[in-house]
């Protein structure tokens, strides 16, 4: 609800995607901030455009896995073909510094080339927390947020809240 209905339908038309702008969703645990970047992505995809989902864990580890086998910039080609790539839970737990590295080549490969949508729960002042210091997190949140919309999601936890207002019915019976 605190985001403008118009916005998302603006969003939903998929121009960000072709113009390589990226879209930051902020916001505490609970939000729906994977839910209302699955479903621009599938708004996108029914336009036509080639979408990925990953978290930033699994993205790290791919990463990871390819540059032990040599095989990095075979694995830079293959996510290079897709439009748009979300990325989900940036800031729920610190990355490696040799994954930190790699998630910074990967999100500098895609700067005005490609489309990133990402996910985190933390401000971006904090994000020097997950990427293990400021050098590197100023210049990711350069190249991240210099052709991006960012939208803040304020608020509380649905998953707290519902099961707040169930365990307030269950003592009222």
């Amino acid at each position: 609800p605190s985001v403008p209905k118009a916005r998302l339908l603006d969003l939903a038309r998929g121009d960000f995607v072709r113009e390589h702008e990226n879209l930051v969703l902020i916001g505490p645990s609970g939000l729906g901030k994977t839910h209302l970047g699955l479903g621009l992505s599938r708004q996108v995809i029914q336009q036509g455009y080639r979408a990925r989902f990953t978290t930033v864990s699994t993205l790290m580890n791919e990463l990871l896995s390819a540059q032990s086998r040599f095989e990095l910039p075979k694995c830079l080609r293959q996510w290079s073909r897709f439009d748009l790539i979300m990325v989900d839970e940036i800031g729920y737990i610190p990355l490696s510094i040799d994954g930190a590295r790699l998630l910074f080549q990967f999100f500098a490969e895609r700067y005005e080339r490609g489309c990133v949508l990402v996910t985190s729960n933390l401000e971006f002042s904090r994000w020097s927390e997950v990427f293990g210091g400021p050098a590197m997190t100023t210049a990711l949140l350069d190249r991240l947020t210099h052709h991006a919309h960012s939208l803040s999601l304020p608020g509380d936890s649905y998953r707290f809240r519902e099961a707040k207002a169930r365990k307030s019915r269950a003592s009222q019976a």
